[in-house]
C-alpha cells in the first residue's frame, strides 16, 4: 500500500453490503466443538442435532384428578344410574375389572386402567365409588410420548439454545450437549494518546477496547481485551501477530489516512487489505483485511464510528467464525419527530431515543398509531466522537444510500443494536 494515501485520502468508498460480503468471503468457520453441562448451555450454538433418547412422559399418566378405571366398566353410567366400582389403594399391580384407584394429575396410570373419571363425576361411599360419567379409553389420560416421542428430532445443528430448550433437553434425560466453541476475538486498542484513567492534556481515556470486548461477549464470543499499543509499526505488527491464533483480530484507532494511522499499512505488509474506506456515516475509515487466514477488522478511533462499524462488520464476521450467521437486529417502528440529514450515496446511522407515542405532549406533531407506537428523537445529527450520543440512545435509524435524509413524520425502523445474543 502506497504512503501516498496520506495525501490522497479515500478515492473510493465501498458500499456497506459489498464491504461486508468481501470480508465474509475471506472467513471460514473454526469448526471446533466442546461438550458442556446442560446448565451452562444457554446461548450456545449446537454442533450436532439432538434426538430425544427417551419419550416424555415416559409413562401413561393421569391428566386430571379422579379415579383410574377400565373404561368398559363405566359404560352406561349416568347421573340417574351410576356405576359402582370397588375402591382400592394405588399400589403396584393391575386395576382389576370393577375396580377404581384414586389418582392425581400427573400420577402414573395403574396397569390395567385405560381412563380417568374426573373427581367431580364420582362419589366415594365407604369402600365403593359411584361413577356418574361414562368415559372412553384414553379419556383424561396423557399417553407416554405425548409431549416428546422417543427418537424425535428436537434441534438441528446450528441452533442457539434458549432457557426453554434446556428444560426440554433435561426432560428427555440429557445432562450435557455438544456445542461449537465460542469464537476467540482479540481486541487491541491502539493510540499513543490513550490511557486507562486520569488523562493529562492531550490524552484520552481508552473506551473503545472495553466497549468492543463487551460487545464480543454479548455476541457469543470470547474476547481477549489487550493492553493499549502505541502508534508504532513494529509494535502494531507484533500485537497482531501475537493474536493470529484467535478467530478474529479487531483493532481500534489508527485506521484512517493520517500520519499516525498506520494499521492499514501494517495489515497490508503482514497480509492483505480487502477494503479500506466504506460509504457509511459515522465511520467510513474502517479497514478490513486478512493475515495468515485470520480476519483483521480495524475500527475507527472515534467511539461512535467504532461502535457502528463493530455492529456492521465485527458482529457478522465473529458469528461466521463461530459457525453461524448474524440475524437481523430487532427493531421498533417509530415516527421521527424531526428531520434527519444524510449524504446521498452514504449509509447513515442516526442515533435516536425512543418514547411511547401516547406519552408525548400534545402539539409535537406526532400521533400514536398502530404502525408506529413509538416516537424517535435524534440524539445528535453528527459527531462520531460524541460517545454520549450513542450511549444515551436506544438505537439508530439507518438511512439507505439512495436517500437524502428522512423527514419529520416518516415512519422508520429503529435498530436496537445493543442486544445480547
Amino acid at each position: 500500500m502506497s504512503h501516498d494515501r496520506h495525501e490522497a485520502g479515500f478515492k473510493r468508498r465501498t458500499r456497506v453490503a459489498e464491504a461486508r460480503a468481501t470480508l465474509l468471503d475471506a472467513v471460514e468457520p473454526h469448526g471446533r466443538t466442546e461438550t458442556v453441562p446442560l446448565a451452562d448451555a444457554d446461548g450456545r450454538v449446537l454442533a450436532e442435532p439432538i434426538d430425544a433418547p427417551a419419550p416424555v412422559p415416559g409413562y401413561d399418566r393421569a391428566a386430571m384428578d379422579g379415579y383410574a378405571v377400565r373404561a368398559e366398566d363405566t359404560f352406561g353410567a349416568s347421573d340417574r344410574s351410576p356405576t359402582v366400582l370397588r375402591e382400592r389403594e394405588h399400589e403396584d399391580g393391575s386395576v382389576a375389572p370393577g375396580e377404581a384407584v384414586r389418582v392425581h394429575t400427573g400420577s402414573a396410570l395403574p396397569e390395567g386402567a385405560d381412563a380417568v373419571v374426573m373427581i367431580e363425576h364420582v362419589e366415594a361411599v365407604g369402600d365403593e365409588v359411584e361413577t356418574f360419567d361414562a368415559v372412553a379409553a384414553g379419556e383424561n389420560v396423557g399417553a407416554a410420548g405425548e409431549d416428546v416421542a422417543e427418537g424425535q428430532r428436537l434441534y438441528e445443528a446450528g441452533e442457539t439454545l434458549r432457557p426453554s430448550d434446556l428444560g426440554l433437553c433435561k426432560s428427555v434425560g440429557l445432562e450435557e450437549v455438544v456445542v461449537r466453541e465460542r469464537p476467540a476475538v482479540a481486541v487491541i486498542p491502539t493510540g499513543e494518546e490513550l490511557v486507562q484513567a486520569d488523562p493529562d492534556p492531550g490524552e484520552v481515556i481508552e473506551t473503545n477496547g472495553l466497549t468492543v470486548s463487551r460487545l464480543v461477549e454479548r455476541w457469543g464470543g470470547e474476547p481477549r481485551y489487550r493492553e493499549v499499543v502505541t502508534d508504532d509499526e513494529e509494535a502494531l505488527a507484533a500485537a497482531i501477530e501475537r493474536d493470529l491464533d484467535a478467530d478474529v483480530v479487531v483493532t481500534t484507532g489508527g485506521s484512517s489516512v493520517g500520519e499516525r494511522d498506520l494499521l492499514p499499512e501494517v495489515v497490508d505488509d503482514l497480509g492483505e487489505v480487502l477494503v479500506h474506506g466504506v460509504a457509511l456515516k459515522p465511520g467510513h475509515p474502517v479497514c478490513l483485511g486478512r493475515v495468515e487466514g485470520t480476519p483483521v477488522v480495524s475500527l475507527p478511533g472515534y467511539p461512535v464510528a467504532c461502535i457502528v462499524n463493530a455492529v456492521q462488520f465485527l458482529r457478522p464476521v465473529q458469528k461466521l467464525a463461530g459457525g453461524t450467521t448474524a440475524d437481523p437486529l430487532p427493531t421498533r417502528r417509530a415516527r421521527l419527530d424531526r428531520k434527519v440529514a444524510s449524504e446521498p450515496g452514504t449509509r447513515t446511522f442516526a442515533r435516536v431515543r425512543l418514547s411511547r407515542a401516547d406519552d408525548t405532549e400534545d402539539g409535537d406533531g406526532v400521533d400514536a398509531d398502530d404502525d408506529a407506537p413509538f416516537v424517535a428523537t435524534p440524539t445528535r445529527a453528527s459527531g462520531s466522537g460524541v460517545l454520549s450520543s450513542v450511549a444515551l440512545a436506544d438505537g439508530w435509524v439507518v438511512v439507505p444510500e439512495p436517500r437524502e435524509g428522512l423527514d419529520a413524520g416518516d415512519v422508520v425502523d429503529v435498530e436496537l443494536w445493543e442486544v445480547t445474543e
